[in-house]
C-alpha cells in the first residue's frame, strides 16, 4: 500500500471460488462494455489454451443505423438479430440466446472489463460485495465507463447466477508504476485521496506482452490507437510509464477527448464562460480531440475520406500523429532507448498512413521513417493478422499486433475462478 491506499490481493478476492483447476476447458464469457456498444466473446479456456468459440458486438446506444453482429470461430457471420439492446439485461439475454441457438455451452464463468478500478481495486479480482462496493466508489474517476460496466455486471449476475464473475481492470497493468511516474504534482492531501496516474488500456497492453512471449524485448513501446489512445513504456514486461493519467482523458489527442491540455484553459472557461462540471466534462470528453479540431468527426476513417478538401481535417490528422509521435519519443527516453514499437487498436492496426506519419521524425530513435513490416514490400500495405514483423530483437523494430482484450479477460477469469495465480500479463 502507499499513501494509506489499500490494495486488494488476489488471495483475498479468490476465496469462495470453486477450485476446479483440474477440470480443463471452461467456457468463459468475456464482456467488454463501451459507452455505446458491448463486445463479447465465448472462449474455451484451460491452463494451456484459450480458444474463441463465438464473438460479436451488440450496439447498446439505441442507434438503429448500427447493427449488432456475431461471428463463429472461423470468422463466419452468424444469423443474429439482437434487436434494440439499450438495457444491459436485454443485451445479456440476447447473447445468452445466441449461445443457445448455436448449441454452445453455457458459461461457467463471466469476465468483465472494468476501465477504472480506483484506489481500492488495483488487481484483477473475483467480484464479491466488497469488490462491487469499491468499484462503485471508482465511478467518480471514470463516470463514462464504469457505470455501464457495473450495470452489465449486475445483469450478468442475474442471468448467470451462482457462477464466478471477475473484474478485469484496465488499470491493473499499471498498478506498480514507479513513484516518479505515478505521482501527480498536486498537494499531498489530494494525493492521499487516490488522485494519481493510473494508466489505461491495460488489458490490451497485457495481450501484446503475452503474444510477444519469448521474443519480448527489454525496451518496448506500445501505442494503442483507437477512439481512445495511449502510449506506454514497457520495461522487461512491466509498465513503467504511460500517457494517460487519473482518467482516460489525458495523454495524446483522441477521437473526441482532448488529451493533455493546459489546465488554464479549464480555469478560463469556468471563469469567463461560466462552465459547470457537466459542461467541462462534455468539453474534454465529447467535443474535443479530432472532432473538435476538424469540426466534422472524431472517426479517423471519415477524416481520411474528407482530408483532400478540408484543411481543418488535415490539421486534425496531423495533430493526432504529432501528439502520438511525441509520446513515443518520451517513452523511449524513459526506457533509455526502444527495441520494438508496437501499434495496436483500431487505428493502430488498420491505418497504415497514420502509422507512417507517426514514425516520420522518429529515425533518431532507430525507428525507420517508413517502417517496412516483415514480408511487406509496401510499407502502406495492411499487416498480417498475426502481427508478424521484422526481427523483434532488432533496435527500432516496428510491429503491428492485434489487441486481444477479450481473450485476456477470459484467461484472467479462468485463472481467478480456478484459483490459479494471475500474473500481471
Amino acid at each position: 500500500m502507499h499513501d494509506g491506499i489499500v490494495r486488494i490481493s488476489l488471495d483475498a478476492v479468490g476465496q469462495g471460488g470453486n477450485d476446479m483447476s483440474g477440470d480443463p476447458g471452461w467456457p468463459v464469457l468475456a464482456l467488454n462494455a463501451g459507452s455505446s456498444s458491448l463486445k463479447f466473446g465465448l472462449y474455451q479456456v484451460d491452463a494451456d489454451s484459450c480458444r474463441m468459440l463465438v464473438s460479436g458486438i451488440a450496439e447498446t446506444a439505441g442507434d438503429r443505423d448500427k447493427a449488432s453482429s456475431a461471428h463463429d470461430a472461423a470468422g463466419n457471420a452468424l444469423d443474429w438479430d439482437a434487436g434494440p439492446v439499450a438495457a444491459p439485461e436485454v443485451a445479456v439475454a440476447r447473447i445468452a440466446e445466441l449461445l443457445a441457438k448455436q448449441g454452445l455451452p453455457a458459461p461457467r464463468a463471466v469476465g468483465h472489463r472494468i476501465v477504472h478500478g480506483g484506489p481500492l481495486c488495483r488487481l484483477h479480482a473475483l467480484i464479491d460485495a466488497t469488490v462491487l462496493q469499491h468499484l462503485e466508489a471508482a465511478k467518480v474517476f471514470a463516470p463514462l465507463h464504469v457505470p455501464p460496466a457495473l450495470a452489465l455486471v449486475r445483469a450478468a449476475q442475474e442471468r448467470f447466477p451462482g457462477i464466478p464473475q471477475s473484474a478485469c481492470l484496465d488499470t491493473a497493468f499499471h498498478a506498480d508504476l514507479p513513484d516518479i511516474a505515478r505521482t501527480l504534482p498536486i498537494p499531498r492531501e489530494l494525493r492521499a485521496q487516490g488522485i494519481e496516474r493510473y494508466g489505461f488500456h491495460g488489458l490490451s497492453y497485457e495481450s501484446i506482452v503475452r503474444q510477444l512471449g519469448k521474443v519480448l524485448p527489454p525496451r518496448l513501446v506500445i501505442a494503442h490507437l483507437g477512439n481512445g489512445a495511449s502510449v506506454t513504456a514497457v520495461a522487461d514486461g512491466r509498465s513503467i510509464d504511460t500517457s494517460m493519467g487519473l482518467t482516460p482523458t489525458g495523454g495524446v489527442i483522441m477521437s473526441t477527448r482532448c488529451g493533455d491540455l493546459d489546465p488554464g484553459v479549464l480555469s478560463y472557461v469556468v471563469r469567463e464562460r461560466g462552465y459547470d462540471a457537466a459542461q467541462l466534462g462534455a468539453l474534454i470528453d465529447q467535443q474535443s480531440g479530432l472532432r473538435g479540431i476538424s469540426g466534422i468527426s472524431g472517426d479517423m476513417r471519415e477524416l481520411r475520406a474528407a482530408a483532400a478538401s478540408n484543411e481543418d481535417v488535415r490539421l486534425a490528422i496531423a495533430m493526432f500523429c504529432y501528439s502520438v509521435r511525441k509520446q513515443i519519443a518520451a517513452m523511449a527516453v524513459v526506457l533509455g532507448g526502444v527495441d520494438l514499437l508496437v501499434f495496436t487498436g483500431g487505428i493502430g492496426e488498420n491505418d497504415p498512413a497514420t502509422r507512417t506519419s507517426i514514425c516520420e521524425g522518429l529515425d533518431a530513435l532507430g525507428i525507420p521513417a517508413r517502417p517496412v513490416l516483415a514480408g511487406q514490400g509496401d510499407p502502406s500495405a495492411q499487416p498480417p493478422a498475426t502481427g508478424v514483423a521484422d526481427r523483434p530483437e532488432s533496435r527500432g523494430g516496428v510491429r503491428v499486433m492485434p489487441s486481444q482484450e477479450d481473450e485476456q479477460i477470459a484467461r484472467h477469469t479462468w485463472r481467478l475462478a480456478t484459483r490459479q495465480r494471475v500474473e500481471p500479463a
